[in-house]
C-alpha cells in the first residue's frame, strides 16, 4: 500500500550509484532507527528522504546534510521520538520541523504540509498526508523528489528527468512560487549555476526582474544564509560566465564590487578557491580600497569571525603595494602573532587577486602550511631565578621586547642577547 505511487528511476547505473549511497548512509549513521520507529507509529506511517540529499546523490555529489519528510503530524513524531528514547529538539515546530539528535548527529524531520497563505517572507501551512500535496508547495521540481531507505523514489514532478537534462523548473508558474517566497531568486540562481545545461526561459528572466524589489522583505539572516550556499557551491565560480545570474546576484548584494575576479580565479585557481571557505570568499569581493567591506559587516550584522578575518584582510590589503610585504620575514611575524589560517588567508588573498600564478607565494604558502608555530624558549620564572627579578611590569615589557627581537631572527635568540636585554 505504501508504496503503490512510488516511481521507480530504473537507469540500471544510476541505480547503482543510488542503491550504494542510500545503503552508506545506512551504515555509517543511525537512520535505521528512525525509520523503523516512524514506520512503526501506525499502519499508514511512512518516512522517506527529501531535497537536498536526495538531488545530490542522483547527482554523484557530496552530501552533508540529511533532511527527511514524513506523513505523521509533529506531535505524532515527538510521540514517536519520545516513546524510543530517541533525543530530539523543536527547530522550526510551527512548520512542521523537528530535528532528531542520534550519536552526535542531527536528522531534520519534517510533516508534509501545504500553504494556506504566504508573504513572500514567511508562509502558513496545514499538515497534510498526501506526498503529492507536500511536493507541490516546493520550488523546483528537482527539490522535489523522495526516496524511501533502499533509494526507491518517488517523483510526481519529474524532478529527475529534470535534473538529467540540466533544467531548472518551477513548479507550476513561476511568479506565484516567487511572491511565495522572494528568497526563491538567490535559490534560482544557485540551482542554474550548478545544475543547469539550458539557457534562461525569456519569462522566467522577466519575472525575476519584476519581482527583485521583494527581496527587501527578507530578513539579512536568511540572505545572507542564502549568499553563503551559492557562493560555496561548485557552480559559482562560473558566475561571470552568465550575466544574467550576476546581475541578479549584484542587484541583491551590490557590495560584492570585486565579483568579475573570479574571470581570472577560474582561469588560473580554480581547484583552489573551491577548497575556501565563505567568509574568505566574501572578503575577495567585497574589499577594496574604500569603506565597502566595512559597511557590508554592519549591514548584514556579521559574526565576529567574520569581522575579525575580513577586516584584518583589508589591513592587509591597505599594506600589500609595499614591496617588503611579502619578504618571508614580514610573513614570520604575522604567522606567530595572528596564526597560521590568518597567514594562509594572507597568501591566498594575494594569490587570487593578482592576475597570473605567482611561483613566490606559492612556494611561501607550501613553506608555511608545513610549519608549526613555535614556542617562545624564554621562561619568566626562569628569568627571574637567573637574573633575581621580581615579577611585574618591567619584567612583561623585557619579556615583550626579547620576544619581538626572537620573531625578527627568524625565531632565534642567543645568550647575550637575553642578558643584554635584562642587565641594562
Amino acid at each position: 500500500m505504501k508504496n503503490i505511487l512510488t516511481k521507480i528511476f530504473s537507469s540500471k547505473s544510476n541505480l547503482n550509484f543510488k542503491e550504494k549511497s542510500f545503503l552508506e548512509i545506512t551504515k555509517t549513521t543511525k537512520i535505521s532507527e528512525l525509520f523503523r520507529v516512524i514506520s512503526n507509529y501506525n499502519e499508514l506511517s511512512e518516512i522517506r528522504y527529501v531535497g537536498g540529499c536526495v538531488r545530490k546523490i542522483l547527482n554523484n555529489e557530496k552530501f552533508d546534510d540529511i533532511d527527511l519528510a514524513t506523513n505523521l503530524k509533529p506531535n505524532e513524531v515527538k510521540e514517536s521520538l519520545t516513546r524510543n528514547n530517541i533525543n530530539f529538539f523543536e527547530t522550526g515546530i510551527e512548520h512542521g520541523t523537528i530535528t532528531a539528535h542520534i550519536d552526535k548527529k542531527n536528522f531534520e524531520i519534517t510533516s508534509l504540509r501545504k500553504d494556506i497563505s504566504t508573504d513572500g517572507r514567511h508562509a502558513v501551512v496545514e499538515f497534510t498526508k498526501e506526498w503529492t500535496e507536500d511536493a507541490l508547495r516546493r520550488d523546483f521540481t528537482i527539490n522535489s523528489i523522495y526516496a524511501d531507505k533502499e533509494g526507491n523514489l518517488f517523483d510526481p514532478n519529474d524532478g529527475v528527468k529534470d535534473l538529467e537534462n540540466g533544467k531548472i523548473e518551477f513548479i507550476g508558474d513561476p511568479e506565484k512560487r516567487i511572491t511565495e517566497d522572494y528568497l526563491r531568486i538567490l535559490r534560482y540562481v544557485r540551482f542554474f549555476l550548478n545544475y543547469s545545461r539550458q539557457e534562461h526561459k525569456l519569462n522566467v528572466k522577466k519575472i525575476i526582474k519584476q519581482n527583485i524589489s521583494g527581496i527587501a522583505k527578507l530578513s539579512k539572516e536568511r540572505l545572507i544564509d542564502e549568499l553563503k550556499k551559492l557562493v560555496v557551491s561548485d557552480g559559482f565560480i562560473n558566475i561571470c560566465d552568465d550575466e544574467f545570474c550576476k546581475d541578479i546576484i549584484l542587484l541583491i548584494f551590490p557590495q560584492l564590487k570585486n565579483i568579475n575576479i573570479f574571470k581570472k580565479i577560474k582561469k588560473n585557481y580554480k581547484i583552489e578557491i573551491l577548497k575556501k571557505d565563505f567568509i574568505f570568499i566574501l572578503s575577495l569581493m567585497i574589499i577594496d580600497e574604500t569603506d565597502n567591506s566595512e559597511f557590508f559587516l554592519y549591514k548584514f550584522n556579521m559574526s565576529n569571525e567574520a569581522k575579525l578575518r575580513i577586516n584584518f584582510l583589508k589591513e592587509i590589503y591597505n599594506q600589500s603595494n609595499d614591496k617588503h610585504f611579502f619578504s618571508k620575514k614580514n610573513l614570520q611575524k604575522i604567522f606567530y602573532y595572528h596564526g597560521k589560517n590568518y597567514l594562509l588567508d594572507v597568501l591566498d588573498f594575494q594569490l587570487f587577486r593578482s592576475n597570473q600564478r605567482n611561483n613566490k607565494l606559492i612556494e611561501l604558502k607550501k613553506y608555511f602550511e608545513n610549519l608549526e608555530k613555535p614556542k617562545f624558549p624564554i621562561k619568566a620564572k626562569i628569568i627571574m631565578e637567573k637574573y633575581n627579578l621580581q615579577e611585574g611590569k618591567e619584567l612583561g615589557q623585557k619579556l615583550k621586547s626579547l620576544e619581538n627581537l626572537w620573531v625578527e631572527n627568524n625565531f632565534n635568540i642567543s645568550e647575550k642577547e637575553v642578558e643584554n636585554t635584562f642587565l641594562n
